[in-house]
């Protein structure tokens, strides 16, 4: 029978064909279409051509196509990228109207083959999808040609009164002209769309963020810029909630209330999740106790407190605020070891002999009552007063017989300033300045190195799963131009030996000059690999350590929540069933058990997302705190050099800064690469890494977290604002730590390894 609704012949429309497809009971393809239609000869043709077309658009899958039912989802689609949870990306659909009331489905794509997602956040994928008992998942089908991402910038005006992009990342060396403010006003930081494909194209500004200069907005900027998660949903927080009230006891717990664990952290610490104890054992050695926050009876695998700290990674610190990888309730409350209350820990019980060897081990769920809570200062003031309580002194001498074994190994000795940040109530800078180190910051990162050292092999002896921190041997390519660098200093560095780190101590330990021992400092902390987490251990160079993991801060890194699940499975650890909605299981879930590497990829890479927003964070701090101050001189350190100049740090405070070749005066230099100078072709003039001068601040800009300088004398002339800027370079941090630090060099730490 004729269909009396059939349009009139002729080849249908795209949306023709998308509400045929939608309106059909079952799968429609090619010949359907064409019936329904009343298509032939050529028209087939070029319908061919018309579905071939919307399938690379995504609209179908140019087979058997098939709409959902959920809002006009298709069965293909192009997806775009908002997140990578766990090592697989989560899309959402690039064009999702169905109504404003409606949010678009998060899917999940499955990238078959790979070990961690492939794709990132941004990406737009042709994939298909499909609805599962667990959700919307998808399989990728083909990688499009990404649209332009947002740039985070300040809305400025021009004499014209034109508005402009002025981007906050410093990378980004020009400002763009602004086609559509969207309610927008000068002076205000936005995200900014760009519109066409020109060589600069105009940007349609998308949200409006607010005041950039205002007190605590400097890491909001990075929070917005990394895409760093900083808003729990209410089913987390509700969870949180139940799993505060979960009853504690030492039924089912070794009491260690007795015993006065003290807890030392820095003085403006927002949680504390280590504390440790010591005590001299009868054979000249140490009974000792490294007491971690037991967040795996908390967040069990599954919950909804499990997923979204996973997604998170680590919590990240900035001057002003922490954005943490738990609920306030859980990371700041009933996880943290406060002093005088109650509290839940994983207790590493470790026997210390006279030569700082740890030479049992074993773990237990306690109960504890931490008997203080010490600043770094107030604890070393104690003992270097000679006013420390007992179990004070205990520490200290149990400690310098694990300081003993630590210098017979030798790990890597690189002392680097780390700078510190303090604000008034209202978010204003007081200080930046550099932390002192004092003896008491080893202390507690040697309990805590131990500690790791326990947990990696308490897991190996039972085979059980490890998710280690790896940092591994230099690479022969980078060996290879630490030796050519070297040779222009007339020292040799021979490949066919074994390259340990007391080979690097004793080359730094030989050099007598300050400068020439920065110069070869820089190198050797350049040379060296990047940490990670991961499920095979290859040992951590740095520390000179065989087998290495991270168990001692839970609170702010899953990595350690996952050593601690494996310690319950592997030690039989389990605490009773908890009653109501609580997950059951506080060990190692299946998934985890099955594919470690892909989540220690994950969490690695939120690591270095940690770390990056940190250092720009406090960069555009020590900006805004030398802003007032452009046209003052400070002694300076060259950290690094290019051919286009040299970038310098102010030696009392870290900020980092450029020296454009163009200031440097009417006479050419030169760049040797393989010495890493610049050189004067008439004077000889040299300027290298570790040379320490006098610089004069030439611009301060709060919002990239940029510095310039120019010599003493003024030479030469620094670029306006606006005209395009030298993307900075970056110094060789590649050990990722705990809050922007190297993760195997000495720091005022614990256990960030």
């Amino acid at each position: 029978m004729a269909n009396k609704n059939r349009p009139a012949p002729g080849l249908p429309t795209r949306k023709q064909i998308l509400d045929f497809i939608q309106s059909a009971s079952e799968p429609v393809g090619k010949r359907e279409i064409s019936r329904e239609f009343g298509l032939k000869g050529n028209e087939k043709i070029q319908l061919k051509a018309l579905l071939k077309d919307m399938a690379e658009e995504g609209l179908i899958d140019g087979k058997r196509t098939a709409f959902h039912k959920m809002g006009g989802l298709p069965r293909v689609t192009v997806l775009r990228v908002v997140d990578v949870d766990e090592g697989e990306a989560i899309a959402v659909p690039d064009t999702w109207q169905p109504d404003d009331a409606t949010p678009p489905p998060r899917i999940r794509l499955i990238e078959k083959g790979q070990r961690g997602s492939a794709l990132r956040k941004g990406d737009r994928v042709l994939s298909r999808t499909e609805e599962s008992e667990s959700g919307w998942r998808a399989y990728p089908m083909k990688k499009l040609e990404l649209r332009s991402e947002q740039i985070l910038g300040v809305v400025e005006m021009d004499e014209a009164g034109k508005p402009w992009l002025a981007p906050v990342d410093k990378r980004i060396r020009s400002s763009s002209p602004i086609s559509d403010l969207n309610g927008s006003k000068a002076g205000e930081l936005v995200l900014g769309e760009p519109i066409g494909r020109s060589a600069r194209p105009s940007v349609k500004v998308t949200e409006v963020l607010g005041e950039p200069l205002a007190p605590r907005a400097f890491s909001l900027i990075a929070i917005h810029k990394h895409g760093i998660p900083n808003h729990f949903s209410q089913d987390t927080l509700d969870e949180a909630q139940l799993a505060a009230k979960l009853p504690l006891s030492a039924e089912h717990r070794e009491d260690l209330r007795h015993l006065p664990i003290v807890a030392i952290d820095p003085s403006d610490a927002r949680d504390h999740d280590d504390a440790i104890w010591a005590q001299p054992d009868e054979e000249g050695g140490f009974d000792a106790l490294v007491a971690i926050a037991d967040v795996s009876f908390y967040v069990r695998p599954g919950g909804t407190i499990d997923r979204e700290a996973r997604r998170r990674g680590n919590s990240v610190y900035f001057p002003d605020r922490v954005v943490p990888m738990l609920p306030e309730v859980l990371s700041a409350d009933v996880c943290s070891l406060r002093s005088g209350e109650d509290r839940a820990a994983m207790a590493c019980h470790m026997k210390i002999d006279a030569q700082g060897r740890v030479t049992e081990w074993r773990f237990t769920r306690a109960l504890v009552r931490i008997h203080e809570v010490i600043a770094y200062e107030e604890a070393q003031a104690r003992v270097d007063e000679d006013r420390a309580e007992q179990h004070l002194l205990n520490l200290w001498a149990a400690w310098r017989a694990l300081a003993a074994a630590r210098n017979a190994r030798d790990p890597l000795e690189l002392e680097l300033p780390e700078r510190r940040v303090k604000l008034d109530e209202q978010g204003r800078i007081t200080e930046i300045a550099i932390r002192e180190r004092l003896d008491a910051h080893r202390v507690v990162e040697d309990f805590m190195i131990a500690a790791n050292v326990a947990a990696a092999r308490a897991l190996e002896a039972k085979v059980a799963p490890v998710v280690y921190r790896v940092h591994e041997t230099p690479s022969r390519e980078k060996l290879i131009a630490l030796k050519d660098y070297l040779a222009t200093f007339g020292k040799k560095l021979a490949l066919g030996q074994v390259i340990t780190p007391g080979l690097f101590n004793r080359m730094l330990k030989d050099i007598a000059d300050e400068t020439e021992k920065a110069l070869i400092m820089e190198a050797v902390l350049r040379s060296q690999t990047q940490a990670y987490y991961g499920p095979t251990n290859a040992g951590h160079f740095g520390l000179a350590l065989g087998s290495y993991a991270h168990f001692t801060s839970p609170i702010r890194r899953y990595a350690d929540l996952l050593v601690h699940r494996a310690l319950v499975d592997a030690y039989g650890l389990e605490q009773p069933k908890p009653k109501g909605a609580i997950p059951a299981s506080s060990g190692l879930s299946e998934r985890d058990r099955e594919d470690l590497g892909r989540i220690s990829e994950a969490i690695s890479g939120s690591e270095r997302r940690a770390m990056e927003a940190e250092r720009e964070t406090i960069d555009r701090y020590v900006a805004a705190w030398l802003a007032s101050r452009v046209g003052e001189v400070f002694d300076c350190r060259i950290t690094g050099v290019q051919k286009f100049g040299f970038f310098a740090t102010i030696v009392s405070l870290g900020g980092d800064g450029l020296v454009p070749v163009s200031t440097l005066g009417d006479e050419r230099f030169g760049y040797d690469e393989r010495a890493r100078v610049l050189v004067g072709e008439q004077t000889g003039t040299t300027y290298a890494v570790g040379q320490v001068l006098r610089l004069r601040l030439a611009e301060a800009n709060p919002l990239t977290g940029a510095l310039k300088f120019e010599l003493e004398e003024g030479a030469g002339r620094i670029e306006p604002r606006g005209r395009p800027r030298q993307a900075l370079g970056k110094r060789g941090d590649h050990l990722v730590g705990k809050r922007g630090r190297p993760a195997n060099i000495r720091h005022k730490g614990k256990g960030k390894r």
